[in-house]
């Protein structure tokens, strides 16, 4: 009976209803991390101080009970989803099945939990390797589920696109205001500068910053550095969600990106440069190069008022500067 009684509630859609107030108490689920980080900074410096802040040690979301358990007692009105399993090309392609049963746990708890709660907005924040490797450039959000996947990265894609199809699936059955956003590849503060675990960003500018200290002449990257991918400041992402929760109301995806993409080539010796390494670069062609090129249509954002502030040179700049203070030393 309440199960139906909720059902019959909620079943109008309550698009939009939310107006976002400094004293809403908003969950970022997974805060520590690169996103959830910078979502927290960005929402702090804009005001809300409403912000329950709870690591794995104290609430672990795969475990379904936990999380049902912190959203009844803490009843929020906002929950970001940035909690996550990532990685780069060979932590996925190594552990397809943590990636996959992880991040499915994970967001299942959170978004079934959140629904149960009565959350008034979620936003869940996927991937761009959700889009089929060889999908039309830029990637158009209607590209979503016309193509295969990129093999590297598949378990991961699949887990995203099943949490963006249950939001879709609550918005449709109970008229919830769960909306899914598509951020491109992104970098920052707080990084995952791990070379077993790291996207391509953090691995080369920790790779360049270990060789110019070891006065190494070769810095070795791989694939053959042809592959284009979209870098975006996680600072600029977090501004983008705060947008999206206060303009952005439907079920129907939306990219998340800079609008501009560079090989990873020029990517390596834009790194070298700002780091100050002067050796030679190697390609190790043996290494998957993955996806071809990967970058998103913002059309739909850029049409709503957003626009990026923070350029690619800049921002690995700031980037670098936070590894030496927070992960060289």
């Amino acid at each position: 009976m309440i199960a139906q009684r909720r059902k019959k509630e909620n079943a109008k859609p309550r698009l939009g209803q939310i107006i976002m107030n400094k004293g809403e108490k908003i969950f970022v689920a997974g805060y520590r991390g690169l996103v959830g980080s910078a979502l927290i900074r960005r929402l702090e410096r804009e005001g809300f101080h409403n912000l329950p802040k709870c690591d794995r040690s104290q609430l672990d979301l795969s475990d379904e009970q936990a999380v049902h358990g912190f959203f009844a007692q803490e009843k929020p009105a906002i929950v970001i989803v940035a909690a996550a399993k990532v990685g780069g090309i060979k932590a996925n392609n190594d552990f397809p099945v943590e990636f996959l049963l992880d991040n499915l746990r994970i967001q299942n708890n959170v978004i079934h939990a959140a629904h149960e709660a009565g959350v008034r907005k979620l936003l869940f924040l996927g991937s761009s390797c959700i889009y089929p490797k060889f999908a039309p450039q830029p990637i158009p959000e209607t590209a979503l589920l016309t193509g295969s996947l990129e093999p590297t990265n598949e378990a991961y894609a699949i887990a995203k696109i099943a949490g963006i199809k249950l939001c879709q699936a609550y918005a449709r059955e109970y008229g919830a205001n769960f909306i899914s956003a598509m951020p491109t590849n992104l970098y920052g503060p707080n990084d995952n500068f791990d070379l077993n675990t790291s996207h391509v960003l953090a691995a080369l500018l920790r790779k360049a910053h270990e060789a110019k200290m070891g006065k190494v002449r070769e810095l070795i990257v791989w694939g053959s550095g042809n592959p284009r991918r979209e870098f975006l400041h996680v600072d600029d992402l977090a501004s983008a969600c705060l947008f999206l929760l206060e303009r952005y109301d439907s079920p129907e995806i939306i990219n998340i990106g800079c609008g501009e993409d560079v090989s990873i080539r020029e990517l390596a010796e834009l790194i070298c440069d700002v780091v100050g390494f002067e050796g030679n670069l190697a390609w190790d062609t043996t290494k998957p190069d993955g996806t071809p090129r990967k970058l998103l249509d913002i059309t739909k954002l850029r049409n709503l008022g957003w626009q990026p502030t923070i350029p690619l040179r800049e921002g690995i700049a700031q980037t670098y500067d936070w590894f030496l203070k927070n992960v060289a030393r």
